[in-house]
């Protein structure tokens, strides 16, 4: 009985121990913070291949611009921008979406990205840019 005992737990151990060490890292999110966000009118050869919708009129393209910084003291990788975006009726120019793109990757400390987006011509200017935030992964995502 006692021999019985003791081999079960020896294995209990033995199967936490490897369940432990066989376990990949966990990723966790990563909060960036996106400050001085601004846009401005795409350069010509980045305005050329605007997207638009089947039916609708054509589209302006701007680079949405801003500083990231990341608090933390590793790179983040694949981190997704997250805001609103209106125009100056105060209409939503991303219907139904506040994931706008992403950034690649972020060094610790304070760095400067840009975004492409189309906006259908019909949408009056200035563009308000409100609640702009970003996530993303301590290691690679696998694609």
């Amino acid at each position: 009985m006692q021999l019985r005992s003791l081999t079960v737990i020896f294995t209990c151990f033995l199967i936490a121990f490897f369940s432990w060490v066989l376990t990949p890292p966990a990723l966790a999110l990563t909060q960036i913070k996106l400050f001085d966000i601004s846009y401005k009118d795409c350069p010509p050869e980045l305005a050329k291949g605007a997207v638009i919708s089947s039916g609708s009129a054509a589209a302006n393209c701007f680079l949405v611009t801003g500083k990231a910084e990341n608090g933390s003291n590793k790179t983040v990788y694949d981190a997704d921008i997250f805001g609103r975006i209106y125009d100056a009726n105060n209409d939503s120019v991303m219907q139904n979406r506040t994931r706008l793109g992403s950034i690649a990757e972020v060094s610790p400390g304070v760095s400067d990205f840009e975004l492409r987006i189309s906006v259908p011509a019909n949408q009056p200017t200035p563009l308000k840019l409100k609640q702009f935030k970003a996530a993303g992964f301590s290691a690679p995502v696998r694609k």
